[in-house]
């Protein structure tokens, strides 16, 4: 019989265990497509008394990672704790450094440290796979990297966090607040320890800085990329949206410009017809533009156990057939640094403030529009009881450095109450 490729997994939490659970009730399908067993030795998790719902007394056990990293009896270390630093970084590096492959699902990790990790798996020999970082059950790595390989990749983009999507698409739905939808998936565990990681847009932010090294051979910078989360979102925001033909989405797009590499995860409207605008719940939905493929739609779970386990497995399965594919897609060597777009293309906005009721206000609005070169290509005012009346501006394209001497301005004047809500219009 082929030798079994032996798996060691660090990381006994909801991923974890929907890893062992494949490995066990597929055992023989996966040597059917692979051709050869793939097994679990060895585990590593903080308690190890932990009633988690499947068997693991077949394995060795081991409190420390990097002890679990470093045995003679894994030949791939999958890492499934999280976290950029700490016990998650000292294992991976010890795994390739003891000439293991790495399986993770941690974007924080890669996308602050992928660049180092990359060229240490390279020197060693080994390989680092992630396609459950990004996207949960979706295989967009193994589709930028393998099946889309033909293609210039123009633009990537997408939904990429479930949780936002819920929130902004139980707004519309449920005609909830955004703090009550808040609590509401604190409740359901669908929020990180750290809520801001979630709608702060800092998760989906990770995924975004790899889709982009992938896409346009750059070198992972988090740091290069405008984030901005769903915390100012309202439900007026949501109902006026919808009145002209949008709906709001926390979208991440990545395209390399004369410019520079552009990377935002922001807040955009997309129209309500598109597959973004159609996207509901906790689904993600990634977006990839080539000059042969033109435009390809990948849409899935996002998260959870069953969908993220599949693609730790995927990448395992693919490590079983001695597939060998460089960390992002190309040598770590020939990765360049990623230029950050100094200024981004041009698009239209959407703007949503509160207009004072005094004569001349409008115009007033529309002059200082005008007068820093922004052009108004829609606008809607509502009916309204009280002394403020919702005033809703679409713009023709402009910048956003253009639009913030806008901004400067109506918040300077007396018309304006409060701050005015500012989202870009994405083509899609």
């Amino acid at each position: 019989m082929t030798q079994a490729l032996r798996l060691g997994i660090a990381g006994l939490g909801t991923v974890g265990v929907g890893v062992v659970r494949i490995v066990r009730r597929h055992a023989d399908l996966l040597q059917a497509r692979t051709g050869r067993p793939i097994q679990i030795t060895a585990v590593s998790a903080r308690d190890a008394g932990k009633d988690r719902g499947v068997n693991l007394s077949d394995y060795a056990w081991e409190t420390d990672p990097v002890a679990l990293a470093q045995r003679d009896d894994i030949d791939v270390f999958v890492e499934l704790m999280g976290g950029e630093n700490g016990p998650a970084k000292a294992s991976v590096e010890a795994a390739l450094a003891s000439g293991k492959d790495v399986v993770t699902a941690n974007k924080a990790l890669l996308a602050i440290h992928g660049q180092e990790l990359a060229e240490m798996a390279e020197a060693a020999g080994r390989v680092i796979r992630f396609e459950a970082a990004v996207a949960g059950g979706i295989p967009v790595i193994k589709s930028l990297t393998e099946g889309l390989a033909g293609n210039e990749i123009t633009r990537v983009m997408g939904v990429m966090n479930g949780t936002c999507n819920y929130i902004l698409t139980r707004m519309q739905s449920q005609r909830q607040g955004y703090n009550a939808l808040f609590d509401e998936c604190a409740q359901l565990g669908y929020l990180e320890a750290d809520p801001n990681l979630d709608v702060g847009g800092i998760d989906a932010a990770h995924k975004l800085a790899l889709l982009a090294s992938i896409a346009f051979g750059t070198k992972p910078n988090f740091d290069g990329i405008e984030i901005e989360g769903i915390q100012q979102i309202s439900l007026d925001d949501i109902d006026q949206a919808h009145d002209m033909g949008y709906r709001i989405k926390l979208l991440g797009v990545a395209q390399r410009t004369a410019r520079g590499l552009e990377q935002r995860m922001q807040p955009c409207l997309v129209p309500s017809d598109s597959p973004l605008g159609q996207l509901e719940g906790g689904t993600n939905m990634v977006v990839i533009e080539g000059d042969a493929v033109e435009q390809v739609v990948l849409r899935g779970p996002g998260a959870g156990e069953g969908p993220t386990a599949s693609a730790v497995m995927g990448d395992v399965c693919d490590l079983a057939r001695g597939l060998q594919i460089p960390t992002f897609g190309r040598p770590a060597s020939s990765l360049q640094d990623a230029v950050p777009a100094l200024t981004g293309r041009p698009a239209p906005y959407y703007l949503r403030l509160g207009l004072l009721d005094k004569p001349g206000a409008l115009a007033k609005v529309a002059a200082i529009l005008g007068d820093a070169g922004v052009s108004i290509d829609r606008m809607r005012q509502y009916a309204h009881a009280e002394s403020t009346a919702p005033v809703l501006i679409v713009t023709h394209k402009t910048t956003r450095a253009t639009l913030d001497v806008a901004l400067l301005g109506l918040h300077e004047t007396d018309v304006v109450s409060g701050t005015p809500v500012a989202l870009r219009i994405e083509e899609v």
